[in-house]
């Protein structure tokens, strides 16, 4: 016995090393770099051709036609290729777990009700094999959250090439994620249960949420007081929300579930995203009016209704747009994180906007994640953070990503799948 375990532990720490990437980061900026003749999609000034892009010390130094290069500088012609901000995917566990079949590789759920206090990027693991696969598709930034029950914890935004999640954080404080108590009827085919018990359990779960909300903002005024003598990290850890300094991320799906959402969010005031958003469209004018946001995460989703269209998911950007919601779309996933990029498309063929899209995993993801004025859109000041694609970026045929630099750092775009292609490419040709 005492040797399967041993056995066990050499596993353990042997398989910790096969998860980690042999990618190195790229060093910091150390010279001017001019990105000569591009299709620039600035997203802010609209698209602007055969445009240059200078970066310095890690920003957008310069925009316009035939700009000199400064001495020393790095020229890369860029003609016929699409110049983008890098792409921004919020609302996931990448980095937080790598298989899912492997318990000890999921980072992503605390137990208990109440971790406002828990932190994401804490747990964020910078050398995972799956970060690659998703920057090769132009994502740069990924907001990363905690799943669980109720008061989940807070997000992070991080970049995506780092030595370690100290280096990959850019916002640890994002938001307070808070999941919805079940509203629906719908049951589990695998563990079956009567509407009225349902129906019990969410009117139970729903008192409970309320009571810690009751709690926590009566801990925030005791502070504020100056009565409150015994630290709670968790109730501190809210101290913002009710003081409209760090939003609440909902994640909720039905329609009856962001309508409470609504509710709780005009009691306490504070400012509110919903997450999931599925049913969003059905209550857009609300959502419009209380200027709540939706990360979208169901793109690609299928009907949950017998009267809704099969195409209702790819037509819901469309129609958040129409009524005057912000959104980003996302995937509330991780491997599959690469794929929003497509699912943009998706969107744009069933009605958005190309620049709305664009908008939605650029600009309007970093307005919602608090860092619009960092990133998200090809301006002098911002982040020198780029994508090039040799054709649009959000079409299966012409994407296809050449460069991504994250502060002036041109990122290497290999990965596990590249290699396992140019190695098995290998065998082929020494076959042939």
């Amino acid at each position: 016995m005492k040797l399967s375990v041993f056995k066990l532990a050499l596993l353990a720490a042997f398989s910790s090393t096969v998860l980690a990437n042999d990618i190195v980061p790229a060093a910091a900026q150390s010279a001017p770099i001019l990105l000569t003749d591009a299709t620039v999609h600035t997203v802010t000034h609209g698209t602007l051709q055969s445009t240059d892009v200078l970066l310095v010390d890690g920003k957008i130094s310069a925009i316009g036609a035939d700009l000199t290069a400064p001495a020393g500088a790095k020229v890369v012609d860029l003609s016929g290729k699409h110049l983008y901000p890098g792409l921004i995917a919020l609302a996931n566990q990448l980095g937080l777990t790598e298989i899912e079949a492997v318990r000890s590789t999921d980072d992503t759920t605390e137990v208990t009700q109440t971790n406002p206090d828990l932190k994401a990027q804490i747990a964020y693991n910078a050398d995972s094999e799956v970060i690659p696969t998703i920057r090769s598709n132009g994502f740069a930034y990924s907001m990363v959250y905690p799943n669980g029950s109720m008061l989940m914890g807070q997000s992070a935004l991080m970049q995506l090439d780092a030595w370690n999640w100290q280096d990959a954080t850019v916002s640890d404080s994002v938001a307070l994620h808070l999941k919805w108590p079940k509203a629906d009827l719908q049951t589990s085919p695998w563990r079956p249960q009567k509407p009225d018990d349902i129906r019990k359990q969410s009117a139970k779960d729903l008192a409970q949420l309320y009571s810690y909300f009751k709690t926590a903002k009566a801990y925030a005024d005791a502070v504020k007081a100056g009565t409150q003598v015994a630290v709670d990290s968790r109730w501190q850890a809210m101290i913002p929300v009710f003081a409209g300094q760090k939003p609440v991320f909902v994640h909720a799906d039905d329609q009856r579930q962001i309508e409470q959402a609504l509710q709780l969010q005009q009691q306490y005031g504070f400012a509110m995203t919903v997450v999931g958003g599925r049913d969003a469209w059905r209550v857009a004018p609300q959502l419009a009016a209380a200027k709540v946001s939706v990360i979208y995460t169901t793109p690609y989703g299928i009907p949950e209704r017998a009267d809704e269209a099969s195409s209702q998911s790819f037509r819901t950007p469309a129609q958040l747009a129409k009524a005057g919601v912000k959104f980003a779309l996302s995937l509330d996933g991780y491997w599959d994180t690469r794929n929003v990029v497509f699912a943009a498309g998706q969107a744009i063929s069933y009605g958005l906007d190309k620049d709305v899209a664009l908008r939605s995993v650029t600009l309007d993801a970093a307005a919602i994640a608090g860092v619009a004025d960092k990133i998200g859109s090809i301006e002098v000041g911002k982040a020198a953070t780029l994508v090039v694609s040799d054709g649009d970026i959000f079409d299966y045929l012409g994407h296809k990503v050449r460069y991504l630099w994250i502060d002036g750092r041109q990122v290497d775009l290999s990965s596990r799948h590249t290699q396992l292609r140019d190695k098995y490419q290998q065998r082929y040709q020494h076959a042939n």
